[in-house]
């Protein structure tokens, strides 16, 4: 409980760096697929991938070689120009989970409960969220997610 996927990722490099990481998601690629690659992770499939995907990904990760598909693969050769990244794409893995929170509607005191973090420092995250993404409040956060179908 109060672990992201991408917190998984990390505990399991740490303690288990040899273990290669596939993370079947119900999230969509253009969420989370990037920073579970930075993460440590090997792999990343949502949900909705085809079965064949899902078999030719283990059988890469088997192979000790990594998986993505061609959508992440399309977002990464995007993404080395920085100049087109999107504003949610420059918060940290911390600063997007505190984003998604309070796009939900979650209320900074929920945030501090789920993430086991204190409540001085979900209000440190949504300033930074806010300053760096030039918004100015949480109807903002969650008009940008849902227009950017991140919630």
């Amino acid at each position: 409980p109060g672990k992201s996927g991408l917190d998984v990722v990390h505990h399991v490099k740490e303690n288990f760096p040899q273990t290669p990481v596939l993370i079947l998601s119900i999230h969509p690629e253009e969420q989370y697929a990037i920073r579970a690659l930075k993460a440590g992770a090997f792999g990343y499939l949502s949900k909705d991938a085809a079965t064949t995907e899902l078999i030719k990904a283990v059988e890469r990760l088997m192979q000790g070689r990594k998986y993505i598909s061609s959508g992440i693969a399309d977002k990464l050769v995007t993404g080395l120009d920085t100049d087109n990244r999107l504003p949610h794409e420059l918060l940290s893995d911390r600063e997007f989970h505190v984003f998604k929170l309070i796009a939900e509607g979650k209320s900074i005191t929920e945030i501090a409960e789920i993430l086991s973090i204190g409540v001085t420092t979900v209000s440190t995250h949504r300033a930074r969220i806010l300053n760096k993404m030039s918004l100015g409040s949480n109807a903002d956060l969650t008009r940008y997610a849902l227009l950017n179908n991140l919630i």
